[in-house]
């Protein structure tokens, strides 16, 4: 919309207001950016703040040699990818009944789920069901019990709600069954909303730490999340690594903790402008009820 008249000012403070909380937003990541890239003395002195100073890639190496981070970074993979997975079929089996307008009983169905985002029955009985289905130790404690949210459930369920009568009407004469009207019309139509759930649940998956410090006891089997929280709250973090005196005099933790949480953040910064596109068109259709 173009700016009219006594709107310009409005305008003016809008972007002004806008661009000083984006630089708030953005000064940490290139903060923490620019410590993993520079050099020891200089992180030692403070005098990194928007840009690195004597670039190195040291600290990268230091983590990439002297940490599990490979193995949890694969670990965090292969809980994200599945994860997703299973959480997208699961919710798209809950939310597409409920959109029918010919179930019986859909009302209810709904308000006993809904009913589970405000009571839940806590931390202790979730572990101790989980312990009694032998899933301890398993990536399946952190996928099942999440496997649907029952916000997505809900901007799903809305959105399907919406699909024009019109076109189901036309698949239904030309022979097309529950299944199939599903695969060919429905997924096409809901990409915008598929990819926006897909997001949520990806950060989701991939940020997972609380469950998997209390469901996974096997250090071999922890993802990113755990690995850099330990990194960070490591009290002697450079004599844990295998490095040899010229290494560590080449290194700080400081910026072995900002090239870990680097590592930590990138893929979902390399993975969010492919479906950013997507992501509000999604959410607002998905929240309209008409």
């Amino acid at each position: 919309m173009k700016p009219i008249g006594d709107n310009r000012l409005f305008y003016a403070m809008n972007y002004l207001i806008l661009s000083i909380v984006s630089l708030t937003c953005l000064y940490p990541l290139i903060n923490i950016l620019a410590i993993s890239l520079s050099g020891n003395e200089s992180v030692l002195s403070g005098k990194v703040y928007l840009w690195p100073i004597d670039l190195t890639l040291t600290s990268y190496k230091t983590i990439l040699e002297g940490t599990t981070v490979l193995q949890a970074f694969q670990n965090s993979v292969i809980i994200t990818v599945v994860g997703v997975l299973i959480c997208m079929v699961f919710t798209l089996l809950a939310a597409y009944p409920l959109s029918r307008k010919e179930l019986y009983g859909r009302k209810p169905f709904t308000l006993a789920i809904v009913f589970t985002m405000l009571f839940t029955g806590g931390l202790i009985p979730n572990y101790l069901l989980i312990k009694s289905l032998g899933l301890i130790d398993s990536y399946f404690a952190l996928w099942l019990p999440s496997a649907i949210s029952v916000y997505n459930m809900l901007i799903m369920k809305s959105y399907l709600e919406n699909l024009p009568q019109e076109i189901e009407d036309s698949a239904r004469i030309d022979g097309a069954g529950e299944w199939t009207y599903i695969w060919r019309i429905v997924l096409p139509l809901s990409a915008p909303m598929l990819a926006t759930i897909a997001l949520f649940y990806t950060v989701g998956l991939w940020n997972t730490f609380a469950n998997v410090l209390i469901y996974i006891n096997d250090p071999v089997k922890y993802n990113l999340s755990v690995l850099v929280q330990h990194m960070i709250s490591s009290q002697s973090l450079i004599q844990e690594f295998s490095l040899n005196l010229e290494e560590v005099n080449k290194v700080t933790p400081e910026g072995v903790k900002a090239a870990g949480v680097i590592v930590l953040i990138l893929p979902l910064l390399i993975v969010y402008p492919f479906i950013q596109k997507y992501f509000v068109k999604g959410a607002m259709i998905g929240a309209i009820k008409g």
